[in-house]
């Protein structure tokens, strides 16, 4: 497994989220890592390494992606929700003096 690229546990994830066949010669794994390859370095399409194929068709593809929501419900289905930041803690909230209301104390 190279660094930019989905381990065996995270493709078993996402992979029901994919579309295409791969009957048909479409690799949704290697598309996949070919969009986490340019989002994770920054390259242009143009610069993807040629082991994901030709670079027009990867951004013809993940446009279409785009398009039917595939992206979107990849990303719902992936996240893991993390609670742990909503939590507030009272003994660290500080409100000014001014915040209780009380009118100033005239001279």
């Amino acid at each position: 497994m190279r660094r930019h690229e989905l381990s065996e546990h995270e493709w078993k994830v996402a992979e029901p989220y994919t579309l295409g066949r791969l009957s048909r010669g479409r690799d949704n794994r290697l598309f996949v890592n070919a969009v986490l390859y340019r989002v994770r370095t920054g390259v242009s399409w143009r610069d993807l390494p040629e082991r994901f194929g030709p670079w027009n068709t990867v951004s013809r593809r993940f446009r279409r992606w785009a398009q039917a929501g595939v992206w979107e419900a990849l990303f719902q289905a992936v996240q893991e929700p993390d609670y742990a930041w909503v939590v507030v803690d009272s003994t660290t909230v500080k409100a000014h003096k001014a915040a209780a209301g009380r009118k100033k104390a005239c001279p």
